[in-house]
């Protein structure tokens, strides 16, 4: 877990970001236990419901579920279900806008293909 909190995104979605990435970055596992909501909050210093209020938003997403007593663990089929979610929002906040941007400059697909391969180089 990354120790640095980003002042421009509401610090409840971080924490659920940072489950999901260690999810789809196979850091958790199916049935494996996610930190704590104390863990979480002595680590990042913040306050009890912020971190919780992340937790509950992937408990309804259905990512991870609760044992009583027990802690949260990491539901069956999670990193799927995050892959496509995350794809979607990656056409709808990334590619849509790319491809609205190149119809304005009257890039034809083979430009944009051109440019992908070019910068592809970079990453």
């Amino acid at each position: 877990m990354s120790k640095t909190l980003d002042d421009k995104k509401l610090i409840y979605l971080q924490i659920k970001e940072m489950i999901e990435d260690q999810i789809l970055n196979n850091q958790l596992q199916a049935h494996d236990q996610i930190p704590s909501t104390n863990q979480l909050v002595q680590f990042y210093k913040i306050n009890h419901i912020t971190v919780s209020k992340g937790i509950n938003l992937l408990v309804e997403e259905e990512i991870i579920y609760k044992k009583r007593g027990v802690g949260m663990f990491v539901m069956e089929g999670a990193k799927e279900k995050l892959i496509v979610k995350r794809r979607d929002e990656f056409a709808e906040e990334f590619v849509l806008p790319m491809l609205k941007e190149a119809k304005k400059l009257m890039l034809t697909d083979n430009d944009l293909l051109k440019l992908l391969e070019k910068l592809k180089g970079s990453v």
